[in-house]
This record gives structure tokens, sequence and C-alpha cells, in this order.
């Protein structure tokens, strides 16, 4: 059996994960956490969570940033508003960054994840040379709280993140691979995309979703409950287990709109990952 625990994506006080007492509802044990709203980045806000988690028996793996501002409406409307890419919040964005780093070490958090934005494509540009320092930046800063950055797949190729992730020459950056965002986002398989990026594999989404019929790249493709698209759940966990990855399977399903529905998909999504666990010798 693949013995590696299986997680969800939650919140304290706002976003797209499922709240904490259906974590507990659900019996896991392992959560990564959006960013919590300024106003909860506080001591005693992280001490009265540290109490829920020890009292659950629940592990936070890492802590995603999310920014005020961002929006995924449409794929141009992202590459305009997500992530340390867009210069008007670039600076602003990489102090709150430190300040949810420092709000992670309360809880006792290493991995820090992010989705950077759609990177330049041209290596000689000022606009990429930009983007690397600013990472650079974050990089110097989670190392001095003993932190890592994951990069999450998604707006680029990953042979481009491998480029970037490179440039950056920093030795605590790493990948939280989402195999979904590639079809969102029509740029590769998943799967061969997942071999490799392997040795940076620190984090995964359990997501699933359909290509769009549009253009990709233009067009947003279809999220779907994990296990019923194109992903192929199976391989995908099947694979992890290959290159050795013995971190959380962790489910995200993003449709807060319908918290029941959320609740029954991830718990469907719960028993598909054990019955393939199961099988993995």
């Amino acid at each position: 059996m693949y013995n590696v625990p299986i997680g969800v994506f939650t919140s304290i006080d706002a976003g797209l994960g499922v709240n904490f007492e259906v974590v507990c509802e659900l019996g896991l044990k392992s959560i990564q956490l959006h960013t919590p709203q300024r106003g909860s980045r506080t001591p005693e806000s992280a001490s009265n969570f540290l109490y829920k988690l020890r009292e659950n028996s629940v592990k936070i793996t890492a802590i995603f940033l999310g920014f005020e501002g961002e929006s995924y409406e449409t794929i141009e409307i992202t590459a305009q508003t997500v992530g340390f890419v867009p210069p008007k919040t670039r600076d602003a964005r990489l102090v709150e960054a430190f300040e949810i780093s420092d709000f992670a070490k309360l809880l006792g958090v290493i991995y820090i994840g992010s989705h950077i934005g759609f990177v330049p494509h041209d290596r000689r540009s000022n606009e990429y040379a930009e983007v690397v320092e600013t990472i650079r930046s974050l990089c110097k800063y989670l190392k001095k709280n003993s932190q890592a950055l994951t990069l999450e797949t998604g707006q680029e190729s990953v042979q481009a993140l491998l480029t970037f992730i490179n440039d950056v020459a920093c030795d605590n950056i790493f990948v939280n691979f989402d195999p979904a965002n590639l079809i969102l986002y029509g740029i590769g398989n998943p799967i061969e995309a997942l071999k490799l990026v392997a040795k940076y594999v620190r984090g995964v989404h359990c997501k699933d979703a359909i290509a769009t019929t549009g253009t990709p790249g233009v067009d947003w493709g279809r999220e779907v409950p994990f296990g019923s698209g194109q992903v192929d759940a199976e391989k995908f966990i099947r694979t992890l287990y290959e290159i050795g990855y013995n971190g959380a399977l962790t489910i995200e399903r993003e449709i807060p709109q319908q918290p029941e529905k959320q609740k029954e998909e991830i718990n469907a999504a719960i028993k598909l990952i054990n019955s393939i666990k199961g099988q993995i010798n």
C-alpha cells in the first residue's frame, strides 16, 4: 500500500477551501492552508489555530499565498492580476509574503506555496530579471525562517518553470504539483510533466479538469471532481509513488458556494484515493 496521508485545502477565515469543521468531520489529518486575511495573522490567532490542530491531530503541510486583487475570471485577467509578475502590485505583495512567512513560522509551517503568475517569456528582458530577483528575495527571507517556497504548476509549462527555478538559483525553491492546472491552462500532459519536475515536488493537489473545447491557453478548461476528468487519477497517484513522493495528497475542490456538494465530492475523492493507494504494492 502507498502509505501517504490524504489532506484537503482549507482556510481559517476565507478562501476556496473547506472550513476546518469539515476537515474534522471527514477525519483528515493533513491540510494546506489558504492565506489568512491580514486581521487573522496575529500571534493570538496562530495560538488558537494551533490548539485546534493539536486537539484534532491535524498537520499543516503548506500555507498558500493569496493576495487582494487576484482574479481567475479568465486566463487573460489571471495574467494581469495573479502572483508576483504584475509590476504594480509586486512590491506590496512581496512585503505581504514576508508577513505571511512570519505567521507561518508561528504555526510551524515549512512550505509556503504560491502561483508566481505568467512569467515573461524573454529571459533577457528586464521584466524577467525583475521577477527572478523578486522570487530570489522571497526565498532568502523564507530561508531566515527555515522555510521553502513551492511554486504551483499552472500558468507556465513545466519546462519554463524549471528554467525559472534554475535562474532563481536558491536551494529552497520547489514545486507544488497541480495536474489539473496543466489541463485548465492548456499547457501540457500532467503525467509527463510530473516526471520532468519529480525531484522538486514537495506538495501536490489532487484536482481534476477537462480541457477547453476552444483555444488552449486562451480559453479556460473546466474543473471537475477528482477522478472524473482527464488527469487520470490512478496513473497520477501511481506516478507519485514511482517518483518516490512521500508527502500528502491534498484534495483541492474549489466550489465554496456549494458547501454540501463540495464536501460530498471531497469525500468521494478520499474514497477513490484510498482505493488507489490500497492497490499499490
